[in-house]
């Protein structure tokens, strides 16, 4: 797939997919985008010792970083588990263009961002102290293959419904479940019917939330399984 580099409205940068027509991010803000889903309405919402998060699409790997970002600001005395899934990283020549780092103060940024691209795939590695991430090369439906710790969060950060559907489809959210646990959380930037639907169905309680800028909505649902 062609991709190229843009600049979002608040200065960051993203990858587009001329093919797809597809954005890896809000062109409204990259950073503000993944903060303001992930982050805000994510992580700080999950309270555990122990949080272990799934993400669905590595990509860039901003999400990873703006979970860094918080994470030395405020969850040091927490042990985090990374877990990502990626079918086409990005290149070297693209990270570097992306240069997400420079918007971040906390030390070594730069290092930490090249270092997560560079991981050796499919192996758990400790980046920080009880920060411990592992980035698996493989399509998403193959996550029902991987054992993984009890998932606490997820971010499903997919391309888009009209680009690649069946990742917004029942199959892929059945397998995302088994992987969690009761009152799970997971955090998404859509707001689609069709997906508030299918998390119902499957025993989430759904919550439609204020989106990033530049979006109405966006969905939170929290696994709740009967008793």
């Amino acid at each position: 797939m062609k991709r190229e580099i843009k600049t979002t409205l608040d200065g960051s940068k993203t990858l587009y997919i001329n093919d797809l027509n597809e954005h890896y991010h809000s062109h409204n803000g990259a950073i503000q985008e993944a903060e303001h889903v992930f982050i805000k309405n994510g992580l700080k919402n999950v309270y555990d010792y122990e949080i272990n998060i799934l993400e669905m699409g590595f990509g860039t790997g901003l999400n990873a970083l703006v979970t860094i970002n918080e994470y030395l600001k405020n969850d040091k005395n927490h042990v985090f588990h990374y877990f990502t899934f990626e079918k086409y990283p990005v290149n070297n020549e693209e990270i570097v263009e992306l240069n997400y780092a420079k918007h971040f103060t906390f030390e070594n940024a730069q290092e930490i961002y090249q270092k997560i691209h560079e991981l050796e795939w499919n192996k758990t590695h400790e980046i920080l102290p009880n920060f411990f991430f592992t980035k698996y090369n493989l399509d998403f439906f193959k996550i029902k293959e991987i054992n993984l710790l009890a998932i606490n969060l997820v971010y499903y950060d997919c391309f888009g419904a009209k680009v690649q559907p069946d990742l917004w489809e029942k199959p892929l959210f059945e397998i995302v479940k088994s992987k969690m646990k009761d009152g799970g959380l997971l955090t998404t930037y859509s707001s689609k019917g069709s997906v508030r639907r299918i998390l119902k169905e499957l025993n989430f309680e759904v919550t439609k939330l204020e989106g990033p800028k530049g979006k109405r909505e966006m969905i939170n649902a929290v696994l709740k399984e009967p008793s």
